[in-house]
């Protein structure tokens, strides 16, 4: 079935529910769809705005959804009109519309009215229409928040599933950077353009095989909303992958890795979900698979090659219009007053909302007593950076340690000089630390983040300190 009969037939089914032909936009609407072109892509050739574009389209898959009597929308379009074209339902409903014979007003109709769809489809499913499209399991997702001047690294992250078909892609940074905001704005901007969506979230540690038992069920379960589907065998995983268009959100992933080694390395038990990431990145299909977490997997990169069809992009601080955002909404209207202690934070949206909470609670004029390199540490920040440094090996602790001393960026040359870490284990913990962002490199300088020297420093003489 080519586009051209394709648009034909759905020009017929919009008439039968609308009395109207398709006009211009929603005919291009229809056509980029059946090409596999983005809404951005559509509206590009047809000179309009994507907003336009998506509301159009949002209308058009409810007239085609009503009538057919089950949801459409623009990843399962082409699959629907291919389907009913191969049944005996809309070969029937052809042979009505050829014929003229149901003329029963007496009237010519031009084009002849065609059945209502419905009417058959409903022998096999329910007579109820499900509230959201089955093939969208978003209860997992947290609900869409505050976004702060991420626009670039949005871009980016749509440009690499959209564009270049990625397989597989990692969000990584230190907690509280932004990671699952950024993807909950991803999935709700691209979502349309995937026939499966699922947010899974891995906070609970489950097994390879209970977090495959929960995926396969969630495809087999919407394949047999689709009655044609109901005798199919169940698939494995990476087959369900490779049969549709699918976006796989894991989120939480660091939660898959062992506390006390370097980032990234499996716990016992766990190496199952090595063998699937290297499925999605090496074989052959048209899902993307995406990663959130603190840290990513040892077999990942933490940049882009262009040579495989993994991505990855690790977040760092926001700029400083955002942050004077964020201090604004939580009450901190005298951004002036502030400018000092900003740089302190660099730019964790999750570490300006804890110290914005605790100077509005304790009063702003508690700012003016303290010296400007004054390090505020609320008690919530605390047990956040007890999370991440709890996780680390001894030797990455040791690191931190050593960095924490120095007031200034450090080369390797004075770390092997000063530490009774071997070379080895020194460069491998470096690594890790970048890894896990918990680190800075700039001109093959390290450095440890303001507030993290504070913790550190913090945490080094509480272990110190004397018992009496």
């Amino acid at each position: 079935m080519n586009i051209k009969e394709m648009l034909k037939l759905a020009d017929e089914i919009v008439f039968t529910q609308t009395d109207q032909h398709l006009d211009d936009l929603q005919a291009a609407i229809l056509q980029g769809t059946l090409q596999r072109e983005t809404y951005k892509e559509i509206a590009k050739n047809f000179d309009c705005s994507e907003s336009r574009i998506r509301e159009v389209g949002a209308e058009l898959w409810r007239i085609l959804s009503e009538e057919l009597g089950e949801e459409i929308n623009k990843s399962n379009f082409r699959s629907t009109i291919e389907r009913w074209q191969n049944s005996n339902i809309l070969n029937f409903a052809q042979d009505i519309v050829v014929s003229s014979s149901f003329n029963t007003c007496g009237s010519e109709r031009h084009p002849p009215e065609i059945p209502n769809f419905s009417q058959f489809t409903n022998q096999e499913t329910s007579n109820s229409k499900p509230s959201q499209t089955p093939h969208q399991d978003l209860s997992e997702m947290p609900e869409l928040g505050a976004f702060y001047n991420r626009t670039s690294e949005l871009e980016t992250l749509k440009t690499w599933i959209l564009e270049q078909r990625c397989h597989l892609m990692t969000i990584t940074g230190i907690s509280g950077i932004g990671k699952t905001t950024l993807a909950v704005q991803l999935v709700d901007q691209i979502k349309d353009e995937f026939e499966y969506v699922l947010w899974c979230s891995l906070a609970s540690s489950p097994t390879f095989a209970e977090f495959q038992e929960q995926l396969i069920q969630f495809f087999s379960e919407s394949e047999t909303i689709d009655s044609s589907r109901n005798n199919r065998q169940t698939l494995s995983l990476i087959k369900y992958l490779q049969k549709y268009r699918c976006l796989v959100v894991l989120d939480d992933v660091h939660h898959l890795f062992s506390s006390g080694e370097f980032a990234g390395k499996y716990q016992p038990g766990y190496e199952e979900y090595r063998l699937f990431f290297k499925q999605v990145e090496q074989l052959s299909h048209q899902s993307c698979l995406l990663l959130i977490g603190w840290e990513p997997a040892v077999a990942l990169p933490k940049v882009s090659s262009p040579k495989t069809a993994i991505f990855a992009l690790q977040l760092t601080g926001l700029d400083r219009t955002a942050t004077q955002a964020i201090l604004r909404d939580y009450g901190l209207s005298e951004i002036e007053k502030y400018s000092g202690l900003i740089p302190h934070y660099q730019g964790n949206p999750l570490w300006l909302k804890s110290v914005a909470l605790q100077i509005q609670e304790l009063g702003e004029s508690i700012t003016d007593l303290l010296p400007d390199d004054t390090i505020l540490l609320p008690e919530d920040l605390k047990e956040v950076l007890d999370l991440q440094f709890n996780r680390l090996s001894p030797i990455e602790k040791q690191l931190l340690f050593l960095l924490a001393k120095e007031s200034t960026p450090v080369n390797l040359a004075k770390l092997l000089e000063n530490s009774p870490i071997e070379g080895l284990d020194l460069r491998n913990g470096l690594q890790s630390l970048l890894r896990r962002g918990l680190i800075e490199k700039i001109d093959n300088l390290y450095m440890v983040y303001p507030v993290l020297r504070q913790y550190i420093t913090q945490k080094q003489g509480f272990s110190q300190k004397p018992c009496f």
